[in-house]
């Protein structure tokens, strides 16, 4: 009786007398609602603000079909989820592989079922979403995804209103790149291009995405050979310190004191007392090693200039106390052995072990390395760091990599710390790329062949006559540093690669000459139909972009796959990616200008009868977004050529 009268009561909320424990509860319930609101009116001006963004229309689908995944196999532990751009247009636009994978998980459980009628749960668990026209089951099931045209046109008018604007961030990252590294009193070789050119771009890429990047540049300025050199200048220039040395050819002063340091006994001596002197912060001889340094940096600098490239010298000197520290701390834990008179560091499952300290009390490239890394997740707090550097020192570097996470400096789970390495410069007979007599070939004499090569090119193709010489010196330089960091990043980096200047100059294929070319033409159609960039901007915030003809369609899918391109070389560091889309782009957007009429001019006047704005859309769609992908290979593009 009891019990039902409790149940009669508590059916009667007007009965119950309130606790205070229920008051608190309800008001603290009211200010949850009221924080859930504000954060819900946050969240939808946020989206407002993110739809200036390019959407990624892969991880949207990923988003949307993970969900159904989940859903339709909630026994699964991390289902796969795997959506693909689909290669033949005719079984629709993206396609979902998930669902043989997850019979096969399936079975491994011991439940039996068919692929196809997982594909069919998937799709009945899809929620309402903005982007997907229907889906289709295909073969043993795979799920064929169709877009929404009006979606697809929807976005083009976004990209055309507010610019190619990259996907939202979740938080603003801090990136450190460790690129060109060429030495100090060495001439810059092929080595140093390859490195140059691609911890560039990679700097750009993080740039244009939001993140925050230091772009350093590791040179060789410290070590024994600074006592050779500072020994020889004391002796060719005896007044150095008070009259700056006509040092011309740093190069054939390296080789003369190389050549004294091997023959010449009491020079030998002479260039270690040096050393130790320098290495003791003796001002006459920081003066003879900062007047070594600027001669290199002065001749590093016309190579950047030539190729745009903002770098910060930070040099092995930079590290040089810090190096001390490092080998105290890796003592006080342990893990430092001696051996013969070194100090080494034996990293568990590592192949060499590291050389912390020399037998003469000296320390090494490995002490340097790791002096560098600590700084930066220290100092520099660090999330990605990436060093760009020849793949000869990949075990180096991961040994390194590993002696750090051993020591506990960060975990690589949540700081990002990679060796992104790349293949050797060949000549066109397939052996290392070097000059007739078999010296390594210096970088300026490359790009000084380069321009001439590329003048050449356009003077057969006569572009000396329609071209003000202005802008013909402006073409040749677009043209030859444009195609010799596009035939470097358009091959795998993890390659050997031949250098051509006949093939990075030909204007067939991917190349950068014939994109540069495709560039221009396609910047031209808005000019030569006198259509003035007020109207095209007008246009694109009152003409919807028809996407009827096939050929509309495959340009306006493939103008849309820009954030999932950079977001893939996000993942990986491999930028020939990129280089592929830009060609892919170009010569989707020739099949569809030679189908589709953008402007039609009357046959015997040559006058514009008809201008088919959204097809002109199509076309500033196309170029807005090859020019943000040069910018990202550091290509600069001109408006004739």
């Amino acid at each position: 009786i009891n019990l039902s009268a409790e149940i009669e009561s508590l059916k009667n909320p007007q009965t119950l007398s309130p606790t205070p424990r229920l008051d608190e509860l309800r008001e603290e319930n009211a200010k949850l609602k009221y924080r859930l609101n504000i954060l819900k009116r946050s969240l939808q001006e946020d989206d407002t603000d993110c739809s200036k963004s390019m959407m990624n229309i892969n991880q949207r689908l990923q988003e949307v079909f993970g969900e159904a995944i989940r859903a339709s196999c909630p026994e699964l532990d991390n289902p796969p989820l795997a959506v693909t751009p689909n290669q033949q247009a005719k079984f629709g636009d993206y396609q979902c592989n998930s669902a043989m994978a997850m019979a096969q998980m399936l079975k491994a459980k011991g439940i039996k079922v068919n692929p196809r009628e997982i594909a069919e749960k998937i799709i009945q668990n899809l929620s309402d979403n903005e982007l997907i026209e229907k889906t289709e089951i295909a073969g043993p099931g795979f799920i064929n995804i169709h877009l929404k045209r009006t979606f697809v046109s929807k976005l083009l008018s976004n990209l055309l209103i507010n610019g190619v604007q990259p996907p939202p961030l979740a938080s603003r990252k801090k990136v450190v790149v460790d690129f060109s590294s060429p030495n100090i009193a060495k001439e810059m070789h092929v080595g140093h291009l390859r490195s140059t050119i691609i911890g560039d771009s990679m700097c750009r890429l993080f740039e244009f995405l939001g993140y925050d990047v230091l772009r350093l540049n590791h040179v060789g300025d410290w070590g024994t050979q600074f006592g050779m050199l500072i020994a020889h200048l004391q002796d060719k220039f005896p007044d150095y310190l008070t009259i700056s040395p006509p040092i011309r050819d740093l190069q054939a002063f390296y080789k003369e004191s190389k050549k004294r340091f091997d023959e010449e006994e009491d020079f030998k001596k002479r260039a270690y007392q040096c050393v130790v002197k320098l290495q003791s912060k003796e001002p006459d001889f920081i003066k003879g090693w900062n007047l070594i340094c600027d001669v290199s940096r002065r001749e590093f600098q016309k190579v950047y200039n030539c190729l745009d490239i903002q770098i910060i010298e930070r040099g092995e000197s930079y590290y040089q106390d810090k190096m001390t520290e490092v080998v105290k701390e890796f003592e006080e834990k342990g893990l430092v052995e001696i051996d013969e008179g070194r100090k080494i560091v034996f990293v568990p499952g590592q192949p060499i072990p590291l050389t912390i300290v020399k037998s003469d009390g000296g320390y090494t490239y490995d002490t340097s390395d790791l002096a560098a890394l600590r700084q930066r997740i220290f100092d520099e707090k660090a999330d990605i760091i990436i060093y760009v550097t020849d793949s000869g020192q990949g075990t180096h570097f991961q040994v390194v990599f590993a002696a750090a996470q051993l020591i506990g400096w960060y975990n690589p789970q949540v700081t990002r710390v990679e060796h992104a390495g790349f293949g050797v410069v060949l000549g066109e007979d397939k052996k290392k790329f070097k000059t007739r007599s078999g010296d390594t070939v210096r970088l300026m004499d490359l790009l000084d062949e380069g321009l001439k090569r590329s003048m050449d090119k356009l003077k057969d193709k006569e572009r000396d006559k329609v071209l003000t010489p202005e802008e013909l010196t402006k073409a040749q330089s677009s043209v030859a540093f444009g195609c010799i960091k596009y035939a470097d990043l358009s091959h795998n980096r993890i390659n050997d690669y031949v250098f051509s200047f006949d093939k990075m100059l030909d204007d067939r294929g991917n190349t950068a000459a014939y994109l540069l070319y495709a560039f221009t033409r396609i910047r031209s159609i808005a000019r030569l139909a006198n259509i003035a960039e007020a109207t095209l901007r007008k246009a694109a915030e009152t003409t919807e972009v028809i996407l009827d003809h096939e050929k509309e369609w495959k340009l306006g899918k493939c103008i849309l796959r820009f954030p999932e391109i950079l977001q893939k070389i996000l993942d990986d560091l491999l930028l020939h990616t990129l280089c592929d889309y830009l060609y892919e782009l170009a010569t989707t957007f020739t099949e569809f200008y030679d189908s589709c009429y953008c402007v039609e001019k009357d046959r015997q006047t040559g006058e514009v009868v008809k201008v088919n704005m959204w097809r002109m859309l199509l076309c500033e769609a196309t170029a807005a977004i090859m020019a943000k992908g040069f910018d990202i290979l550091g290509i600069t593009p001109v408006q004739r050529m």
